[in-house]
């Protein structure tokens, strides 16, 4: 069974970082690519970063760019996001989320055409 279990979030203030986890199991994390979306109140999923199987072809939303680092860990089969400069806009429920194939990653407008989704993890930047 795939599993992806986020975790991390929290209440954090604007300009704070936070670094999110994504833990899976249920399948060869490296064969995969992987990425992170997310969706605010009251707003439509969004995409926000996406990471090839093997690591080395990354993007990102605009609207967090410069701010965001995927990662992935093989060893740990974790994907992970880091995020500094946080805004209020970035307020949302994060989800981690699997792609069947890698093309999803190198394609632009495919990033929300995942087959897995974990349940999210909430964050709120507030001061």
């Amino acid at each position: 069974e795939v599993q992806l279990v986020e975790s991390g979030g929290a209440l954090v203030q604007p300009g704070g970082s936070l670094t999110l986890s994504c833990a899976t199991s249920g399948f060869t994390f490296s064969y995969y690519g992987m990425g992170w979306v997310r969706q605010a109140p009251g707003k439509e999923l969004e995409w926000v970063s996406v990471i090839n199987s093997g690591g080395r072809t990354t993007r990102y939303t605009d609207s967090v760019k410069g701010r965001f680092v995927i990662s992935r860990d093989k060893a740990k089969s974790t994907l992970y996001l880091q995020m500094h400069s946080l805004q209020p806009e970035d307020t949302a429920v994060y989800y981690c989320v699997r792609y069947l194939s890698d093309s999803s990653v190198f394609t632009v407008g495919r990033e929300l055409t995942y087959d897995y989704r974990g349940h999210g993890t909430q964050v709120t930047v507030s001061s």
